[in-house]
């Protein structure tokens, strides 16, 4: 079998250039391109110990000190923590990067007969590392920031109404700025389709507010007091809405004043 150095170290350098490229875009670290180039560039170097005869743990350890060179010289060391979490994501983009490597690797190399895997098809990995690679670190680095962006709004709450307690994933919507109109009390919106919470007019409040397309009426209850992330408020009203949100596993919707806000 013949191995072509120039291709191999070439392909490396490709691939350790995106992976702490993606880490340098996904922490936000301020570090030129030249300093990643400098570290894939001593990445790419690790591949000439795959042709010295080391044993599994001498290897592994090499490995282990060559990305730490490459941190190193890509972003530098300021502290132990500043350390780990540019080493922690290098590896957490290289395993999604490797795992659809490997995936679309075997797709497109192998067919299957019967329950045996047969190798007749083209190696995509080159292909990969010019077209897909890319587009598959800039998908991760866009679905990464939606999600933490995301999920930052989402809260434990804790509702006490009448000596009774109940728990929701609550959810911050800044558009939520809705206070009734006698004592201005803010408003959370409550997913009441199961009926958790049952209204009368003799103890609720009617609440009036306004969309984009209609007025309406909100049926609302005095919440005895309400816990955000263990932060109590209160003087909050329960507004009932007999749907369900459609947002991940979310049954409440917070006000904007509970955040951050007036308690």
């Amino acid at each position: 079998m013949k191995v072509y150095y120039d291709l191999v170290f070439i392909l490396n350098l490709g691939f350790d250039f995106l992976l702490l490229l993606t880490t340098s875009i996904i922490l936000k670290r301020k570090t030129k391109i030249m300093r990643i180039f400098l570290g894939s560039l001593i990445g790419s170097l690790s591949i000439f110990f795959l042709f010295i005869k080391l044993n599994n743990l001498t290897l592994f350890l090499v490995k282990i000190l060559i990305s730490i060179l490459m941190i190193i010289t890509s972003f530098g060391f300021k502290d132990i923590k500043y350390f780990f979490n540019n080493f922690l994501y290098l590896y957490l983009v290289s395993i999604v990067l490797g795992g659809f490597l490997y995936l679309l690797n075997i797709e497109f190399s192998y067919h299957q007969e019967g329950l045996i895997f047969v190798k007749d098809g083209l190696s995509v990995n080159f292909l990969v590392l010019l077209l897909l690679s890319p587009t598959i670190l800039i998908f991760y680095i866009y679905s990464s920031k939606k999600l933490k962006l995301n999920y930052n709004n989402y809260h434990d709450v804790i509702i006490y109404y009448k000596n009774q307690k109940y728990k929701f994933t609550g959810y911050l919507d800044t558009g939520n700025k809705l206070y009734d109109q006698y004592k201005k009390r803010p408003v959370i919106l409550v997913d009441n389709h199961d009926n958790k919470f049952s209204f009368s007019y003799s103890e609720g409040i009617l609440v009036s507010y306004e969309t984009a397309s209609n007025k309406s009426i909100l049926k609302c209850l005095p919440a005895d007091r309400v816990v955000v992330d263990d932060v109590v408020y209160e003087n909050v009203l329960i507004g009932l809405l007999d749907k369900s949100f459609k947002i991940d596993g979310v049954d409440l919707i917070l006000h904007s004043q509970l955040i951050g806000g007036t308690k």
